[in-house]
């Protein structure tokens, strides 16, 4: 495996796809969390795009899994204590986000607008 060039690279490894950052801000908003609630939460992920994330934050030690061996199946995702210190991370992102959101809105919109007339 080819080492990492910064922290930065390292955490955009770990977090890299669409949906990890709002499945770990999701799962960071307390407490285990069962699959149909995270599923409604991350608006438009697939079941298995949402299923192979978890597997993938799971493997890296993010998330962690409880299988209740109940029928029917109970399961609940959780963070680490790894997880979690990734997820406080992501906080500074999101207050720029919030505090952005409307400037970040007009920029798409203006994209789209510009893509539409290339075309």
């Amino acid at each position: 495996m080819p080492g990492f060039t910064c922290g930065l690279d390292a955490t955009l490894r770990v977090i890299a796809g669409k949906w990890k950052p709002l499945i770990l801000y999701f799962l960071a908003q307390g407490g285990p969390i069962r699959y149909g609630a995270l599923r409604r939460a991350v608006r438009g992920v697939s079941d298995k795009m949402l299923i192979q994330q978890l597997k993938e934050l799971e493997t890296d030690g993010l998330v962690k899994r409880t299988d209740y061996k109940e029928i029917p199946p109970r399961v609940d995702y959780s963070l680490t204590p790894l997880g979690l210190s990734l997820a406080e991370a992501l906080v500074p992102l999101c207050i720029w986000g919030t505090e952005n959101m409307a400037e970040v809105t007009r920029v798409f919109a203006l994209r789209e607008a510009l893509n539409g007339k290339i075309r």
